[in-house]
């Protein structure tokens, strides 16, 4: 799973979350290592820490109620989603760069 470093890095990026935040974060993660089959590092965590943002967003939408709100919320909502959008990318991009390296390995060098 984790090496002990890792999990020092999960731990600073849930130290400020609720513990409803908490489980989305850890399911996030177990959903990106297990399923997506993304590397464990820095990326990730901020990855998963940015969608845990974005649901916290989502949240508090019912008191989004006057136009300033509605636009800080819509701006901050945009900035989160440009976020998870860019450590995404960074991880599929690592991800398709392992697997060509081990076909490389696998086809000796070549």
């Amino acid at each position: 799973m984790l090496s002990e470093s890792e999990k020092e890095v999960v731990k600073r990026f849930i130290k400020e979350l609720t513990p409803s935040e908490k489980y989305i974060f850890l399911n996030k993660l177990k959903e990106a290592i297990y399923v997506k089959g993304y590397t464990v590092d820095e990326d990730l965590f901020y990855y998963c820490y940015f969608f845990t943002l974005k649901e916290r967003l989502r949240a508090i939408t019912p008191y989004r109620t006057n136009g300033f709100l509605r636009y800080i919320f819509a701006e901050g909502l945009k900035d989160i989603e440009d976020s998870i959008k860019e450590y995404e990318e960074r991880l599929e991009k690592k991800k398709t760069q392992r697997m060509s390296d081990k076909k490389k390995i696998e086809c000796g060098g070549f």
